[in-house]
Formats: C-alpha cells, sequence, structure tokens
C-alpha cells in the first residue's frame, strides 16, 4: 500500500475515524489490526517473518530482564542478533554474497556449484530489523526495560506510518507513547496535515517528475553524454531527498494527526558544510543508529587516530551494505568513509587557511562550503543510483563529453524542456523554504499562525499537488531498502 494511493488516504481515514471513536483500552488493537493489515497488503506471506522476529525479541528481552548472568544475557542478546540479522542475510545479501564468490571462482577457474535463493526482498526488512536489535541492545544495557505487553511491544515493531521507511524509531522514545491516552487536538491535527501536504509536495511535484530524466539516463546511460549524464546525477541528489525525506514527513504527519510523536529523520542536508555535519541532517535515525550501536562499540573516537579512521570506514562500508546488496552501495558508503577521514586528516591546514584568507568572507565562505559538499555528496550518489560498478564509471568518464548547449537537440529522456524547467522551479521553491528554515523555524513560525493561515497554505499546497504532481503510484526509493 503505497502513501501516494487512494488505497491508502481511504485506509487511514478509516483508522483515525476508528482510533479516536475507541477508547484508550482498544486503540492498541486498531493500531496494531490496521499495521498488520498494511504491511500484509505487500506480501501477505512475510508477515510471518516479521511475526517471528517481534516473538523472539519480545521474549529474549523478557529473559534479559530477569537474569543478572552474564554469561546468559550474552548467549540471550546473541540469539537476538543471530536470529534478527540471520533472517536480514538469507532475505538480502545471501545471493548477493554467492554472486560475489562465483566471480572469484570463475576468475581462480574454479566451477563449484552454488546454490541461489528465489525469494522476493521483503518491503521495509532492513528498518524493522534495526528497530528490534535497537530494543534488544538497549534491554542488554539497561537502558530500558522490558515491555511486557505483547500487543504493545508488537506495536512498536510494525506501527504503521513508519514501518517499511523509518524513522527507524527507539523504544525510550515510542514505545511509552502507546500507554498515553491520546485525544483528538484539532491545531496538532493541521500541523500534522501540513507536513503531509509537504512530504506529497516533495514526492510527487519534485520526486516523481525529475524521476522521470534520472530513470531513463540511468538506465541506459550508454545513450547519454554530456549535459543529460550531468543533469540527471544532479537531479537525482534532489530525487532521492525528496522521495525520501518526503516519505518521512509523511509518516512523521499521520501520526502526528494521531498524536503521535516520531524522530526528526531529515534536517536540510544539502545545507551541510562538512560531510560530518551532512550525516547529522541525511537520514538521522539510521545515522545515530550506526553511532550508537556500531561506531561507540566500535571505540568511536575513544580511540588512537589510525583506529578512529578504520572505525569511521568501517562503518560508512556497512552503512552503504545496509542500503543494498550490489557493490555499488559499498563503494558509495566507502567514499563516504573517505570524505570523512580526509576531512579529519586536513582540519587543521584548512582552518588556518580559512583563517587567512577566506573567512573574512563569511558569507562567500559559507556558499563555497555548502556548494563543495553538495559536489562531493552529488559524486558520491553515482554509485548509489548506477544499477552496476561498469554504468557508473561511464557515467562518470562521459559526464563533461560531447557536451553541447544547443537545446534544441538535448536528449532530455521524455521528460521535456518545460517538465525540467518546472521540476527546477519547483526545487528552487523548496529550497528557499529549506533557506529560510536554516535562519528561523519555519514549523515553529506556523505553529504560532491563526488556523486560516494554516488551512490557507494547506490548500495552496493540495493546488499545487493537484496540478503539477505527478501521479503513477510509484514506489518510494528507500522501501527496496
Amino acid at each position: 500500500m503505497l502513501f501516494n494511493s487512494i488505497h491508502f488516504l481511504i485506509f487511514f481515514i478509516i483508522v483515525l475515524v476508528l482510533f479516536f471513536k475507541f477508547s484508550h483500552k482498544y486503540r492498541w488493537m486498531i493500531l496494531l489490526t490496521a499495521s498488520i493489515y498494511f504491511y500484509m497488503s505487500w506480501n501477505s506471506k512475510y508477515i510471518i517473518l516479521l511475526l517471528i522476529a517481534t516473538t523472539i525479541d519480545y521474549f529474549v528481552a523478557l529473559k534479559l530482564d530477569k537474569t543478572e548472568n552474564k554469561k546468559i544475557r550474552k548467549l540471550l542478546l546473541g540469539i537476538s542478533l543471530f536470529s534478527n540479522l540471520g533472517i536480514l542475510f538469507t532475505f538480502k545479501y545471501f545471493n548477493f554474497f554467492i554472486d560475489s564468490f562465483k566471480i572469484l571462482s570463475d576468475s581462480l577457474n574454479l566451477s563449484l556449484p552454488l546454490p541461489v535463493l528465489n525469494v522476493i526482498l521483503p518491503v521495509g526488512i532492513s528498518f524493522y530489523t534495526f528497530q528490534a536489535l535497537s530494543y534488544t541492545i538497549d534491554v542488554y544495557n539497561k537502558k530500558i526495560r522490558a515491555e511486557k505487553h505483547f500487543g504493545i511491544f508488537t506495536l512498536f515493531i510494525t506501527f504503521f506510518p513508519q514501518l517499511v521507511a523509518g524513522p527507524i524509531e527507539r523504544a525510550k522514545n515510542l514505545l511509552p507513547q502507546f500507554f498515553i491516552v491520546q485525544k483528538f487536538d484539532y491545531d496538532r491535527a493541521v500541523n500534522g496535515l501540513l507536513l503531509v501536504m509537504w512530504g506529497f509536495f516533495k514526492k510527487l511535484v519534485i520526486a516523481d517528475r525529475v524521476a522521470v530524466l534520472v530513470n531513463a539516463v540511468y538506465n541506459s546511460p550508454s545513450e547519454y553524454t554530456g549535459i543529460p549524464l550531468i543533469l540527471a546525477t544532479v537531479l537525482f541528489a534532489f530525487q532521492i531527498y525528496c522521495d525520501f525525506s518526503g516519505y518521512s514527513d509523511i509518516a512523521i504527519g499521520c501520526a502526528r494527526i494521531m498524536g503521535f510523536k516520531l524522530m526528526t529523520n531529515f534536517n536540510r542536508p544539502y545545507f551541510a558544510t562538512s560531510i560530518s555535519d551532512f550525516w547529522k541532517r541525511w537520514h538521522i535515525s539510521l545515522s545515530t543508529w550506526f553511532k550508537d550501536y556500531l561506531y561507540i562499540p566500535l571505540g568511536g573516537n575513544r580511540v588512537k587516530v589510525s583506529r578512529l579512521y578504520v572505525n569511521l570506514m568501517i562503518v560508512f562500508v556497512i552503512s552503504g551494505l545496509w542500503h543494498g546488496a550490489n557493490w555499488t552501495f559499498i563503494v558509495w558508503g566507502a567514499l563516504h568513509g573517505f570524505y570523512l577521514v580526509f576531512g579529519l586528516v586536513t582540519q587543521n591546514l584548512r582552518k588556518r587557511v580559512a583563517d587567512l584568507w577566506i573567512s573574512k568572507y563569511e558569507p562567500i565562505y559559507y556558499f563555497f562550503k555548502v556548494t563543495i559538499i553538495f559536489i562531493l555528496a552529488d559524486f558520491a550518489w553515482i554509485f548509489f543510483r548506477a544499477n552496476n560498478m561498469s554504468d557508473a564509471i561511464y557515467i562518470i568518464t562521459n559526464m563533461f563529453s560531447g557536451i553541447t548547449f544547443n537545446t534544441a537537440g538535448l536528449n532530455l529522456g521524455g521528460i521535456g524542456m518545460s517538465g525540467l524547467l518546472t521540476g527546477l522551479f519547483f526545487i528552487l521553491m523548496m529550497e528557499i523554504v529549506h533557506l529560510l528554515q536554516e535562519r528561523t523555524s519555519v514549523i515553529k513560525y506556523l505553529r504560532s499562525r491563526h488556523i486560516v493561515v494554516k488551512w490557507s497554505l494547506c490548500i495552496v499546497l493540495i493546488m499545487i499537488i493537484l496540478l503539477f504532481g505527478v501521479f503513477e503510484s510509484t514506489e518510494f526509493i528507500y522501501f527496496q531498502f
């Protein structure tokens, strides 16, 4: 069930009416039933995997709460890690490693019979696996107590707004909210609706529109050179941002209408002034997950410098692998790891140069840093979007060849000049809003405005979506992860 479908609109209205019609005592049942139905609408068989993992984590956490024996606690944590990561590996990475091993064996002239699994990747498996793991690890580290209510715990794992593409919630934030008696709040509902409309604007008006050119070029890159490759690469940066942050906005907005507060997942990442700043703004729920459950356990920055660099590379290579079973994702992650390491190695030199020559011109210096970080992030996006390594290399080596500024003969992959200009206009409109948000909180400002102002803005967004949106019910990019 896609957010951008009539099916979801009807589904959410029914859930919303039932949620506020019945007493608090029955609301968890309504939300759990809705969440299971929501997930089963993708592929009903895979709800079994989700419930198996949930059941194992539920009982593991209860046992962890009842024992102080270190060996038993480690064994229990191992059971949770093995079951969750085992399911994730089997469905997402087994064939990737088999294919990679086959390539290696073929290069050594070895003919080995290797098994291949013919399975469909369960939607959202990486998201709910990490959410479940954060719960058991937190219980193991005694940061939270185990949840005794099986239904409420299952709802925490399956909560439909953020189930298939995040934000990856922590039990400490979301679980207690299911016990709070939520009353319908008109202002809160309108604020949530505004966020939902902003998410749909980013998804339908920008992401799905520029996707026409991006998909045409990246699916057949050898048919293009020069300007189309550059345009598609730059536009993909905005496509993936608007697609993924749009989903997060819709999820957070839907939850807010019902009274639940999900964590912020994006904070204007293309205004970052360093790669570390970029990762404080991009997919925040995942970057903080890796920080808390991988980077810090590896020693974080409390180790010698050489080990710090290794830790960063490990985290970002695994982050790349989390995104997909393809070498392109691993390279994408490794590139970001390299950016961070290079930034740390050169930070003193760059600071001295900036203090001497550049920082006197603060606005220019700020624009320079933002531009450089965008270029670095966009270069890495080439590997993220390319179907394989050879396509990525072709795009990089042909971006600046055969450049022509004759728009009449420019191959725009079906989007057309008017479609391209429309997409660029709304990207500019979005970035102006983001620039304002860098200076002041637009959200807080809107919350304090009269309800007429809020509804007027909401109606304007709806009109823009209806007039310029692309309505083909395309999936969100991060569903594949």
